[in-house]
């Protein structure tokens, strides 16, 4: 069985010592191949001096910390507002399915870092093409997601829904939403 299949968390002590002996060799390896090649600072940094910085430098970054949470909050609930309402719209109608697709493909399957610059030259250096640049990477995955759990809900419940006679409108909200959600 994969780690992925067995399911989320951490399983086992033995598991959770095994993932910081990774984690140290790793940053313990960077640093100490940064220091036998003498990787000047302004290329790649020692991890230890990040870690430093971080500390004395934290009066600084703090102000900063709170714009990029603002930020990066309100691209996630932009994206993921359209990705849920673009999913509702093509579990109900196959024909939009059809329509939004290929642009859906085209994002996904776009680097992040290509369509960047692309919307600073756009709208600037402000906060507007990082809170577009975070809902582009998050609605495309949120729609997808929600609508692979639009379409898992078992069609006896909706057939069981329909002989009671209510909306499309009333079978989504009642049942097709609420049997997305995960368990």
């Amino acid at each position: 069985m994969s780690a992925l299949a067995a399911g989320p968390g951490i399983r086992s002590m033995g598991e959770a010592l095994a993932i910081a002996l990774v984690a140290v060799v790793i940053i313990g390896g960077t640093e100490l191949l940064l220091t036998l090649f003498q990787v000047p600072q302004y290329v790649l940094p020692k991890p230890s001096e990040i870690a430093v910085a971080l500390f004395t430098d934290f009066p600084l970054i703090a102000p900063h910390l709170g714009h990029t949470l603002v930020e990066l909050l309100s691209g996630f609930a932009i994206g993921a507002t359209v990705g849920l309402i673009l999913a509702a719209v093509i579990t109900q109608f196959p024909f939009a399915e059809k329509i939004v697709t290929p642009y859906i493909l085209l994002l996904v399957t776009t680097p992040m870092l290509a369509l960047v610059p692309l919307l600073i030259l756009r709208f600037g250096f402000g906060y507007e093409p990082r809170i577009i640049a975070v809902a582009l990477a998050a609605g495309p995955m949120v729609m997808i997601n929600a609508a692979t759990g639009f379409r898992r809900v078992d069609s006896g419940k909706i057939a069981l829904a329909r002989s009671y006679g209510p909306s499309t409108l009333q079978i989504f909200w009642k049942v097709r939403a609420p049997m997305a959600l995960p368990m």
